[in-house]
């Protein structure tokens, strides 16, 4: 079994959803998880004590186990990300150009049929989820 189907079946079974994961070339795996409210310390520390066991059974190859929290800026990859955060500003650089451009920023108007709406500078774009290069959220402060 791979990585990601052995975080894919876990994470959700403890309350937690896969963001990414990557195994660097010296061998550390690094795990970004996310729930509603957010993750703390002791988050990262129940879903590292249970992936490591996991992993033994599993038999997976890796030097050092990081989980953490996507951050305020946490990428967006799937249609349920642009679902989830709909309403909320974001970076999109796409493969393509899209009316001219690779690089938005803007709010995310919705995402349906995989196709994101970006509104901005009194603009919109559609944006297909297969054009995207990369996304993250746009953290936005209040004061």
């Amino acid at each position: 079994m791979d990585i990601q189907n052995i975080l894919e079946k876990t994470l959700p079974g403890l309350g937690y959803e896969l963001v990414d994961f990557e195994l660097t070339a010296q061998g550390t795996l690094r795990v970004f998880i996310d729930q509603p409210g957010g993750i703390t310390v002791e988050d990262c520390a129940t879903v590292s004590n249970h992936l490591s066991r996991v992993f033994m059974v599993e038999d997976i190859d890796y030097k050092n186990l990081e989980i953490s929290s996507p951050g305020l800026d946490r990428p967006l990859k799937k249609a349920a990300d642009f679902v989830r955060f709909t309403g909320e500003q974001a970076k999109i650089k796409t493969r393509l150009p899209v009316e001219g451009q690779k690089n938005f920023v803007g709010r995310i108007e919705r995402c349906e049929n995989d196709v994101v709406t970006l509104s901005f500078d009194g603009k919109t774009a559609d944006i297909e989820l297969s054009n995207i290069d990369k996304a993250r959220l746009k953290p936005e402060f209040k004061f």
